[in-house]
């Protein structure tokens, strides 16, 4: 059983991070990969909740640049959420993984409204909980829904699952073949920079609440456990001020 750097985390997996090698949709394989690595952090002992993406089913932005409203647009990307989430919830369930899926919209009939103290209460119990829909507004993004959620639940650290990017990068590396990678990053130098980790009001909640995130490769085999571990992947970004 591998050491644990980090005993509550917050994981927000990127909805194109489910895609594996295809464009759009889920891909099962991936899916179950995720899966595995959940459970080997659960069997570690850690407490661990996960935000999911959805911009492998619907993005709002998209949306809303072809013409349509930009809050409904963002409603419907909420529900993109919640297929990811009940997709990832059997998988992980498949691996014998105790789940619980809330959503910050009302979905009765497949998940338990948000409450921060009962989510909280689950991890405790060594749940993981799902969280869907972001944060239930428009104009929020999910990266923004991770930050809130990590910062409420307690969560040592916040860790970024991308799809085939491992780190941050000062270009777009699969465009720009000499982007330089960051090791280690200040929150206020990636908003400085402009850096494409996350939009500015979730790296701002992170810094100003001292969260550090990790931004890593989700389709690298063992990388959760290793970023839970505390081991070097990806990125660090720190919260210092």
């Amino acid at each position: 059983m591998s050491a644990t750097k980090h005993k509550r985390t917050l994981l927000k997996i990127s909805g194109e991070a489910l895609t594996g090698e295809n464009e759009w949709g889920i891909d099962l394989t991936t899916l179950s990969n995720i899966a595995r690595q959940v459970k080997q952090v659960v069997d570690m002992g850690v407490e661990i909740g996960i935000v999911v993406g959805g911009g492998n089913i619907w993005r709002g932005t998209t949306a809303e640049a072809g013409g349509m409203d930009r809050a409904t647009a963002d409603y419907a990307g909420m529900l993109g959420t919640v297929i990811n989430a009940l997709a990832l919830q059997d998988a992980l369930e498949k691996e014998g993984v105790t789940t619980r899926m809330q959503s910050a919209i009302p979905i009765q009939a497949v998940a338990e409204p948000y409450i921060r103290r009962r989510a909280i209460r689950h991890l405790e119990k060594g749940r993981v909980v799902l969280i869907a829909a972001g944060t239930g507004n428009p104009y929020m993004t999910t990266d923004t829904a991770a930050a809130l959620r990590a910062i409420e639940l307690g969560a040592e650290v916040l860790l970024m699952g991308k799809n085939r990017v491992d780190g941050v990068y000062d270009a777009d590396p699969l465009k720009n073949p000499e982007a330089k990678k960051f090791d280690k990053l200040s929150a206020r130098d990636a908003l400085n920079l402009r850096l494409e980790v996350m939009d500015s009001t979730a790296l701002y909640l992170c810094m100003e609440n001292m969260l550090p995130i990790i931004v890593f490769d989700l389709q690298t085999p063992g990388n959760i456990v290793r970023a839970v571990a505390g081991e070097p992947i990806g990125t660090l970004i720190s919260p210092d001020l």
